[in-house]
């Protein structure tokens, strides 16, 4: 199942950026299912919206087991990895931007610093209204909006490391398309209070305050509930 107008090879446009990328993430990933309220995944159908290489449904399949999931991503390359590595894991993989195939599929949906690539926000969020099952819930992870303080050259410098077009949108435009499409949004920051990399790459992080303060205080963690 793909969209060839609207996939790339990699996101990263260096080869091997995709799978640092993943590395880089996977704390904060285990924070990201540690934190939501929902302990119990054993009859859950679950959706990684922007999956890359898989590495976030193994992860979670391994602290909260779930009955079946799907990854879907627009990153061949990528996906074709996650596809490789799954193993037993009850998931399947696909190169899209189109949801329409998983009408009322899914109990739980995440992304993960996704949603500010999408150049039609309000499209995702009404195609994510209609995967979601009746009482599902969306968690959308994302620090690169127009209230970060560090974003307006970290637009510069995503955007020169990315295949798809950097978007600028601000909080206030999640909230509006969420709640335009039907959903509850309520929203939190996302918090994590882990440790961070002492030599992180300064171009993003000029002091090693902003390397703390990001995932802490900027990083925000959207809940979008589905009730009709």
């Amino acid at each position: 199942m793909t969209d060839a107008a609207n996939t790339y090879t990699t996101w990263h446009t260096e080869p091997q950026g995709d799978a640092r990328m993943a590395e880089s993430h996977s704390r904060y990933w285990r924070h990201f299912i540690e934190t939501i309220p929902e302990r119990d995944f054993a009859a859950k159908t679950v959706l990684d919206f922007g999956c890359n290489r898989g590495g976030f449904l193994q992860l979670l399949y391994g602290i909260r087991p779930f009955r079946r999931g799907v990854g879907i991503d627009i990153a061949s390359e990528s996906v074709a990895v996650a596809e490789a590595n799954k193993g037993n894991l009850p998931v399947q993989f696909h190169v899209t931007t189109d949801l329409s195939p998983w009408a009322d599929s899914f109990d739980v949906a995440f992304s993960y610093e996704v949603v500010y690539l999408l150049p039609e926000l309000r499209r995702h969020a009404e195609q994510m209204f209609q995967v979601m099952r009746n009482g599902g819930v969306y968690y959308a992870v994302t620090g690169c909006h127009t209230e970060n303080p560090l974003w307006p050259k970290w637009r510069e410098l995503i955007g020169g490391n990315s295949n798809a077009p950097v978007q600028d949108y601000s909080p206030e435009d999640y909230i509006t398309a969420f709640v335009a499409a039907g959903f509850d949004v309520s929203v939190k920051r996302f918090g994590y209070d882990g440790f961070v990399t002492a030599s992180k790459d300064r171009k993003y992080y000029p002091s090693i305050l902003d390397a703390l303060a990001y995932p802490a205080e900027y990083k925000l963690l959207f809940r979008l509930e589905k009730r009709v």
